[in-house]
């Protein structure tokens, strides 16, 4: 079993409860922590025999290009798509909002969703 970690995927999209946010769009961060089945791959050393990080990417980015009111439902399609995948154990997303329209001092707002097979 393998933990592949992608941190920092920065993303313009259309998200938020106003409908400022989802006419001017704002900056996310998502991070991506997916248990998946390496046995294969630590013998073969070929790409086909594992999860391709490259495929989590485009997933996030096809993923975040679809309109929401609220952060979860982004982060709830991310993971239910990275489950497709081959190989794929569990799966955790943090889905943060950077700079939301909050009168208020905080380091970061974000939701974390977690998936398994």
């Amino acid at each position: 079993m393998a933990l592949i970690s992608i941190e920092g995927i920065k993303v313009f999209a259309f998200h938020g409860h106003f409908p400022e946010e989802r006419t001017l769009g704002g900056h996310f961060i998502i991070n991506v922590w997916v248990h998946t089945d390496s046995e294969k791959v630590v013998i073969t050393d070929e790409i086909n025999d594992t999860l391709d990080y490259v495929k989590i990417i485009e997933i996030v980015k096809r993923e975040m290009e679809k309109t929401s009111k609220m952060i979860e439902s982004p982060a709830k399609r991310i993971v239910d798509n990275i489950l497709t995948q081959d190989r794929v154990k569990k799966v955790k997303v943090e889905l943060e909002k950077v700079s939301p329209p909050v009168k208020a001092n905080f380091e970061k707002i974000s939701v974390t969703l977690e998936g398994e097979n």
